[in-house]
């Protein structure tokens, strides 16, 4: 149920938002009474982001994320099975035994980072704004006496707890079944773990904040999102130069061999996929500064923007 359907249904007098008295546009301005003010943008932050937890947990895009994040679950029984009827003990590529962390660092970075992370930031991101508009449910949130950034911000907020609730516990057992294998450590390999968790939140909270901009900007921005995460990263980061520098996949990657496990097997195939990377203190700028620029970029259009509803 969209949030502007909920706040609907609960426009009663003890709502959650106040409701501004008609007559007060017509008080006499030297009168002590004051219209009932709005609420502060962090406070209508807030209370949208309650109505929107709800319906994003249990709705069908939840089951859409459940499977996405499954794949890499299912991976890691896989390797589990071959290491079991596996010849010498172990999972081997060209003779050579591949590694415990270097399995969940690829994993990390092939299935995580560079899937399901974008994946789930498009279609939840560009559908902040979408859902309401094409549910007609966007006028009763518009309606109450709060800014209208307040919707996109407590909806993306909404959309980054459901997010990570679901795909770091699916890391946290990815990791769990890789690092168990004979001569893993999972130990050695835990403050590793947080490391990647710490990346793939950064990951979620940027990549959503860029495609909620793209939500609220463009007429089919779920076209728009798919086109950016599987033709435009792709291609600019095989090609040399300054263009890479224009994705949010260039500065993730630099932020992925500092928190994979440190064996030289690991570091080796993680440099042979990564030509070039910019340093940690680079890429955690900008990754901050892209999700600080595309917020407000966002909350502006929807302040900004008008909504015709089709009838």
């Amino acid at each position: 149920m969209p949030a502007g359907e909920q706040l609907e249904r609960q426009a009663t007098p003890d709502s959650r938002f106040p409701t501004p008295d008609p007559r007060s546009a017509i008080r006499d301005p030297r009168s002590s009474d004051r219209p009932a003010a709005s609420l502060s943008l962090w406070r209508a932050s807030a209370r949208i982001f309650d109505l929107s937890l709800d319906q994003m947990l249990w709705s069908r895009r939840t089951v859409f994320m459940a499977l996405v994040v499954g794949g890499p679950l299912l991976i890691a029984f896989a390797v589990r099975v071959i290491d079991l009827f596996a010849a010498q003990g172990g999972m081997q590529i060209d003779g050579v035994k591949v590694g415990s962390g270097a399995i969940f660092g690829l994993m990390v970075w092939v299935f995580y980072l560079r899937f399901a992370v974008p994946v789930l930031a498009v279609f939840y991101g560009t559908s902040l704004m979408a859902d309401e508009v094409e549910d007609k449910t966007i006028t009763y949130l518009f309606s109450r006496p709060i800014p209208r950034g307040a919707v996109l911000l407590g909806k993306y907020l909404a959309y980054l707890v459901c997010t990570v609730a679901v795909v770091l516990p699916s890391v946290v057992l990815v990791y769990l079944m890789i690092l168990s294998r004979p001569g893993g450590s999972l130990a050695g390999g835990f403050m590793d773990l947080i490391k990647d968790l710490v990346v793939i939140v950064l990951g979620l909270a940027t990549y959503g904040a860029v495609f909620a901009w793209v939500g609220a900007q463009f007429k089919r921005p779920l076209l728009t999102g798919l086109a950016f995460v599987f033709a435009w990263e792709p291609a600019i980061l095989v090609i040399p130069g300054y263009l890479r520098r224009f994705s949010v996949a260039y500065y993730l990657q630099g932020l992925v061999p500092q928190a994979m496990p440190s064996d030289d097997s690991t570091v080796s195939l993680l440099t042979s996929l990564f030509r070039e990377f910019p340093p940690v203190g680079t890429s955690l700028f900008w990754l901050a500064l892209i999700t600080a620029l595309s917020l407000w970029l966002a909350m502006r259009t929807v302040s900004r923007r008008e909504y015709v509803l089709e009838q």
